[in-house]
């Protein structure tokens, strides 16, 4: 199981906008191959930054699977418009999690 963390920075005043678009954009992701869930997190010091964590079997079902498909580009066209840059994307695996 792997994480990908995309730091996001939107526009300002497009915060709820970018909400709603991710709000409507959830089934995309859920019915991807290979996903199991994605949360959303808003910065308390930067309210216009954004961490989009999403959780995949593996890598390529996020980089060729879902990046290649037409969901992805729904995605694109409902939180797009919304990005202030392009959003940084990596990839992580959990190595310690004590509690």
């Amino acid at each position: 199981m792997i994480f990908e963390v995309a730091h996001i920075a939107v526009k300002p005043g497009m915060q709820a906008a970018f909400e709603r678009g991710v709000a409507e954009a959830a089934p995309l992701f859920q019915r991807a191959k290979g996903c199991h869930g994605l949360a959303l997190q808003r910065g308390i010091e930067q309210a216009t930054h954004y961490r989009l964590v999403v959780q995949w079997e593996t890598v390529e079902d996020h980089m060729v699977t879902f990046r290649n498909s037409e969901d992805f580009q729904g995605w694109r066209r409902l939180v797009g418009h919304c990005f202030e840059s392009a959003p940084q994307v990596e990839h992580v695996a959990t190595v310690l999690q004590p509690f």
